[in-house]
């Protein structure tokens, strides 16, 4: 079980400054349409990549109409995980991120209602508690990357967290229009990445990651459905992450509540019985 918390959380990394304050909290509601987009081969190994350099203007206008500028996030998050070894125990997570300075996150099993981890996260540093154990490590933000592998920065943590594009390059990208779909394709030192928008809203519904090693065979897929309007965005309040390498893991998170630019804490604080580890 303390292994299939810490891999929860490391997940959850996987999973993105306005000048109004939202004070309302936003319940989601669920729509009648539940349809997850997904883009077809042939359409993403169409996209041609000679059109990036006549079109970076445009890529530009189509991220950023919907790009989420915020000071501060919080949430709470009902996590679903399932693995090669099938459906884990529900977690709620409760979220609490200031803007380009640290990530507060709390993970309890749903069923119990028992906090079973801690994590705080700053543009340099992780400090990972567990509750359960009495526990606590500290290490440097490069333990995600020794840890998944992956080339995880703060702003990208935060970036997935509130749902903005990652590991995107719009200044080295491509686009093509299709009726009802705009499909972006950018390549950088890591991945290939094919984001698909909503033709109509400029609403991002899927993204797609592929390792450019492909001795790796390192895949992503993220879908957002379930968009609710703020005062200043619409929001995703479902993504469905599915990771793949030699193995495969499926997140689902469902966004519960979401505020916005409210003030809050961030205080974090380790017991001292906690032992070190």
């Amino acid at each position: 079980m303390k292994l299939f918390y810490l891999s929860l959380f490391v997940a959850l990394q996987l999973i993105n400054s306005s000048c109004k304050s939202t004070k309302q909290i936003y319940k989601v509601i669920e729509p009648k349409d539940n349809a997850v987009l997904i883009v077809p081969v042939a359409q993403a190994d169409s996209l041609d990549s000679s059109l990036a350099a006549n079109n970076i203007s445009q890529i530009h206008g189509y991220l950023d109409k919907n790009h989420i500028d915020f000071k501060t996030f919080s949430a709470k998050i009902k996590v679903d995980v399932e693995d090669s070894k099938g459906k884990q125990p529900d977690i709620t997570a409760t979220l609490r991120m200031i803007k380009d300075s640290a990530i507060w996150m709390s993970l309890s099993a749903t069923f119990l209602n028992i906090e079973v981890y801690r994590v705080y996260i700053t543009m340099d540093s992780v400090v990972l508690m567990n509750k359960q154990e009495k526990e606590v490590q500290y290490r440097s933000l490069d333990y995600l990357q020794e840890v998944t592998r992956i080339p995880f920065d703060f702003k990208t943590l935060q970036d997935l967290l509130v749902g903005n594009p990652v590991f995107f390059n719009p200044d080295n990208a491509a686009v093509k229009k299709t009726d009802n779909l705009i499909l972006l394709s950018s390549v950088n030192e890591f991945f290939k990445t094919l984001i698909t928008l909503s033709a109509e809203t400029n609403l991002m519904r899927h993204s797609k990651l592929d390792d450019v090693d492909v001795f790796r065979n390192r895949t992503a897929n993220i879908t957002y459905e379930d968009y609710l309007p703020t005062p200043d965005f619409p929001f995703a309040t479902k993504r469905h992450i599915s990771i793949s390498e030699k193995n495969k893991i499926d997140i689902k998170l469902n966004f519960k509540q979401f505020e916005f630019n409210k003030e809050l804490s961030v205080a974090f604080s380790v017991p001292k019985n906690y032992k070190e580890k």
